[in-house]
């Protein structure tokens, strides 16, 4: 047994695991008090936004998947929409933009990830309203002691905030003070938000699915999105460094967002693994499992540098059909880019030698046809800024960042759960994030910034097109093995997301084929690494060709033989690859399991 920093929980009764301990204990609470999986991941996701702003708010985005009682596994979209006015011609034409900027009301989408909640709520759970929110509502308005993270993103964008932004400087510097671990943090706007919601859905019925159907009208067409419109379409500094207004409408938050989907999917092994389709970067980890194909998990052994060089070589070319081929803005020939015969004339440009290529791939026979932008990168004409482990986007105020803020990010959370009756679900909330755009003063919560991911350039999977999705990089997982829902994960990071979890189920995989054991705390616990051989997914948009982050409690002969092979390797700091934590369900005994990550001092799992 190789060395984990904490056991692989084991029980019947249920199981939660997060990126914070406080939205882990709040699902397990409501799985004690008799709520299902869904009662207890809502519940945990709203508290996510309590006590984990500087990751995830009301504003953003939540891709769910989940398998009800065992049965097919079904994706529910909280990624929402560009807004009508949402055009190239108003962005490149109108302002003379060619990106979207990384921050203010211009990059807003349509918030999907309340929409969502509240959907598979009324959907799929069993508690009202008024029950799911109480932990989220008691912190917000009686307060929490915020992990370091918190207070540190806040200080990265102090000048930005009291010089431009002064409703999020209420929020987060009040009094001057960012906030810091030890005080508690409070935002009471955001409690009252909460509140005059509850209040308003229960006084439109007294049963529990109609309330629920009145909190959403309320989110999309009430006093919450009334004060969502009236700040979007207020000028402000955004990260171009000249104030803009956004262009979100009244009728764009009307109209629905959150869809049940089916997920996309390939087998790997005895498993099948479900991912969202190709409006996320999801299928990205099933493509990197179609190029494993001619490799049973039994034979990926050790997970030495000749194993780790062809999973990041075959990571390389799954992200370049990635940013040439996915969006929601045109077709995407899905099924060409999974198929078997696809993967192995692809399989066939990984060598020995580390890749400095950008390599899309032709599915369908069409030539992939790369944004501007996109292409200048990779040919060297624009610099780039990507940085080795920054997660998602790296924060940025009008001015240049600050050397020691370079690190500071607007990243993600995950909240796994399984229950007693076989109801599972994996979900990644992220956007909204604190730095993201203005707090909206009545609502305490700021928009989000998923545009960012659109093309300035027409006729691309992913142009920005009013009601398309962004494609966007967050990406829940769940794993069937021998056709039963059995692992449910994912994992913060941005672009690392589906190299993370990718390497996370290999390992999986690679345990249960030996053994028939399912050791997920020892895959989260072992070491990881990422690429950003890819073209960044926000904001600047960078590019770094062979470049390969292995963090520093992986083996010197590991770091050693990948640099032999060519990577430009940068040994990151121990323990920073990866905040993954995974929930499972063995279908024969009803034996649950659940592990959550160690790095970052804040993921824990719970259960009986």
């Amino acid at each position: 047994m190789e060395f984990t920093t904490r056991p692989t929980l084991e029980g019947t009764f249920g199981m939660a695991t997060s990126t914070h301990w406080l939205a882990t204990a709040t699902a397990m609470s409501v799985l004690e008090r008799g709520g299902n999986a869904f009662d207890a991941a809502t519940a945990g996701a709203f508290v996510l936004h309590v006590v984990e702003p500087h990751l995830n708010g009301p504003g953003g985005d939540a891709p769910l998947i989940i398998s009800e009682r065992g049965g097919a596994p079904e994706v529910l979209c909280g990624q929402g929409v560009a807004p009508d006015g949402a055009t190239i011609a108003h962005y490149r034409d109108e302002l003379g933009l060619d990106l979207v900027p990384g921050t203010g009301p211009l990059a807003a989408a349509v918030p999907g990830a309340v929409e969502a909640w509240l959907v598979l709520l009324r959907d799929r759970g069993t508690w009202s309203l008024r029950d799911v929110l109480d932990h989220a509502i008691a912190l917000a308005s009686d307060g929490h002691s915020p992990v370091p993270a918190v207070g540190a993103t806040v200080e990265s964008v102090r000048e930005l905030f009291t010089q431009h932004w002064p409703t999020s400087a209420e929020v987060w510097l009040p009094g001057g003070d960012s906030p810091r671990n030890g005080a508690l943090l409070r935002n009471p706007a955001l409690a009252r938000t909460w509140q005059r919601l509850i209040t308003e859905a229960e006084a439109a019925s007294a049963d529990r699915e109609a309330q629920l159907d009145a909190a959403l009208r309320v989110w999309k067409e009430g006093f919450v999105a009334e004060a969502m419109v009236r700040t979007a379409r207020t000028p402000v500094m955004d990260s171009t460094g000249t104030p803009h207004a956004g262009v979100l409408t009244g009728d764009d938050l009307a109209r629905p967002q959150a869809v049940w989907e089916r997920p996309a999917a390939v087998d790997y092994g005895p498993w099948t693994v479900h991912k969202c389709a190709a409006w996320s970067q999801g299928p990205s980890m099933l493509q990197q499992l179609r190029l494993l194909g001619d490799c049973e998990p039994a034979d990926l052994g050790a997970f030495d540098a000749a194993v780790v060089h062809r999973i990041v070589e075959g990571a390389k070319l799954a992200f370049a059909d990635r940013d040439a081929w996915y969006g929601d803005a045109a077709e995407v020939d899905l099924a060409g880019l999974l198929a078997p015969g696809y993967a192995q004339q692809r399989r066939m440009l990984i060598t020995d030698a580390a890749s400095r290529e950008f390599r899309p791939g032709t599915p369908d026979g069409r030539e992939p046809v790369l944004a501007e932008h996109l292409r200048r990168v990779v040919a060297g004409e624009v610099r780039s800024s990507a940085a080795g482990g920054a997660g998602e986007p790296t924060v940025q105020s009008h001015a240049a960042p600050r050397a020691d803020a370079a690190g500071q990010t607007g990243d993600t959370c995950h909240i796994d759960v399984v229950d007693r009756w076989g109801n599972m679900i994996a979900a990644t909330p992220s956007g909204g994030w604190l730095q993201s755009s203005p707090v909206i003063p009545e609502l305490g919560f700021p928009l989000g910034t998923r545009l960012q991911m659109c093309w300035l350039d027409a006729g691309l999977p992913n142009s920005l097109t009013p009601r398309r999705r962004p494609r966007t990089t967050l990406s829940p997982s769940l794993a069937s093995l021998h056709g039963e829902p059995t692992l449910a994960f994912g994992t913060p990071g941005g672009d690392q997301q589906d190299q993370w979890s990718t390497s996370f189920f290999l390992r999986v995989a690679a345990t249960q084929a030996r053994t028939s054991a399912l050791d997920l705390q020892g895959a989260i616990d072992a070491p990881n690494w990422h690429t950003d051989a890819l073209i960044a997914s926000f904001w600047p948009r960078g590019y770094r060709p062979g470049s390969l982050v292995v963090e520093a409690n992986a083996d010197a002969e590991l770091v050693a033989g990948l640099r032999a092979r060519g990577h430009d390797v940068t040994v990151g700091p121990a323990w920073s690859e990866g905040r993954l934590s995974a929930v499972s369900r063995d279908a024969a005994t009803g034996l649950l399991r659940a592990a959550a990550n160690p790095r970052g001092m804040q993921g824990y799992a719970a259960g009986r």
